[in-house]
Order: C-alpha cells, then structure tokens, then sequence
C-alpha cells in the first residue's frame, strides 16, 4: 500500500484515497465532503468520478446520438436538427447520472421501454470497455489535480461495477495494479442489512447496471425459462429485480478480492464520518487494522 501505516498516511502531503464498493454505501457521499469543505478544515479534495468520466468522455457520444435518433422521430425536431437549428447533448452531473443509466438500459419489451438483448448486449459491452478506460485515467487525473489546478489531495470515486473488470486474484493485473500504486483502496464494506435496505430500495426503483458477460446470459437464460415468454416481451423491471440479489451475491467475492490490496471500513463507519478530520481517523484507523491482521 501507498501508505504502509496510519502515521505514513496522516503525514503525506498529498493524500490519494480511491473508494469504492456497492452503490448507496456512502462513496459519492465521502467524496463530495472531502471536495466541498474548506480546505482550512481538511477539505478541498479533487474529486474524480469514474462514473461521471465514463458518461462525458467515453460513451457521450453514444448517450447524445441516443437522444437524436429519438428527436428524428418528431417532424419539428428532425427539421430544426437537419438545419443545425438546435443543439442536443446529455447534462451528465456528478449527482445526476440519469443519462449514461438510460444509454444502458434494460432488456426486453420496448413496450415497456425494453431493449432487444442484443442491443443490451453491446450496450454492456460499450460500458465495460468505457469504465476500464475511465479508471485508468485516474492516474493521469492525480497528476492533472496538481499540476493543472493546485489540489493536494485527491478521492476516486469509482462505479459500483468496477469489481466486474478487474481481475484482483491476478497480481499483475493491470488496471489493479496501476491503481494500487497511486491510491490507497478503501472498499465501503456493507452488513446483510444494508445488503436487504439496497434490495428493497432497488425493488422498489429498478435501474440499469452493469454484469460481467458470462453472469448476465446465465441470468437471462434463467430468467427466460423460468418465464416461458420470449424475450420481446420480458417486463425489463422485473428482470432486473429477479438479478439483483444474484448480483450482490456475485459481487462479493469479488470485492472482498479487492480488498487484500487495500484496507477495509464498514458502511457503519462510513456513515459516522461528519468531517475530512473524521474521514482522516477513519482511514488511519482501517490501516491499523490491516497492520495488526485484524
């Protein structure tokens, strides 16, 4: 680790710390905190967002030519478009990423705003190839953080996914392997009640995710028979919410993998934090538990 002890990590000078975990645990939470308070009070924190990075420079252009292809629809629109009369693009934020979920989207009837599988398919292609990109960047971001805009610490808040495209039992492992050499890996761990409160929020608000190829057909195959229906007219909420449970079932190994090449706090903790100075004694306090094998 980049900060072999508590005292290493309370006295560097730049402080890089990467979070990461199931999403609804705290890691935009943290990193907004540590961004927006005053750098007199620990704040002032670049806040990189993996996520907010994946919708604006590498799937924009897929997400902007999504709302295009559905303005082309309308005969006002398609003129005004035609003509270069108007301008459409997504307003991606880091608090609001409603464009890149609905780029996404979720399979089966287009009744029921479905898509195709296939279509489903590419689309989760496109985002796996997109994430991986977008956090490796981070490297370069540290450095743009100093060097561009004079910010000494810096928090990388990933996608929930990104246990899905690494590979942490490989210690070459290349997106792994960069990270772990520029940032302390901090995975938010969740108890089963969190795990249950995700599920009934999910439930009763379904959203797009992203699943490693192989889990996903299994899921769909499954789900197919078990329906007896063909796949234009799969009700897409209800495949996601029949996946979901499996998903953070399936995410958890992997991230507990991950978490041998960092430190560990708990949501409990995390939801304690009110402060950069708490978020300081929280991380210290992971480290030294990590170094007495705790």
């Amino acid at each position: 680790m980049i900060y072999p002890t508590a005292a290493a990590y309370r006295e560097a000078s730049h402080k890089r710390v990467l979070l990461y975990g199931m999403s609804g645990l705290g890691k935009t939470h943290l990193s907004a905190m540590l961004r927006d308070a005053p750098r007199g009070q620990g704040g002032g924190w670049f806040h990189y967002s993996v996520d907010y990075r994946i919708g604006t420079r590498y799937m924009g252009e897929y997400i902007a030519d999504m709302f295009k292809r559905e303005a082309m629809k309308q005969p006002l629109l398609r003129e005004l478009l035609l003509s270069d009369s108007v301008y459409i693009a997504s307003n991606i934020t880091f608090s609001n990423l409603a464009p890149l979920s609905t780029y996404l989207g979720k399979p089966g009837d287009p009744a029921k705003g479905g898509l195709p599988f296939a279509e489903y398919v590419k689309r989760q292609d496109q985002h796996r190839e997109a994430e991986i990109s977008a956090t490796l960047d981070t490297a370069r971001f540290i450095d743009r953080a100093v060097d561009l805009y004079g910010y000494r610490d810096f928090v990388c808040d990933t996608s929930g996914s990104i246990c899905e495209v690494v590979d942490a039992d490989d210690p070459d492992d290349s997106v792994m392997r960069q990270l772990a050499d520029s940032l302390l890996l901090v995975w938010i761990k969740g108890s089963d009640a969190h795990r249950d409160e995700l599920i009934r929020r999910f439930d009763r608000a379904p959203k797009p995710m992203y699943y490693r190829p192989d889990f996903l057909q299994e899921l769909w195959d499954e789900y197919l028979a078990a329906q007896g229906a063909p796949e234009d007219k799969v009700d897409p909420d209800a495949f996601l919410r029949f996946g979901y449970a499996r998903l953070l079932e399936h995410r958890k190994p992997r991230y507990e993998a991950m978490a041998r090449w960092g430190v560990t706090v708990t949501a409990e903790e995390v939801a304690a934090v009110r402060s950069p100075h708490d978020f300081d004694d929280l991380i210290a306090r992971a480290i030294e538990r990590r170094s007495a094998g705790a």
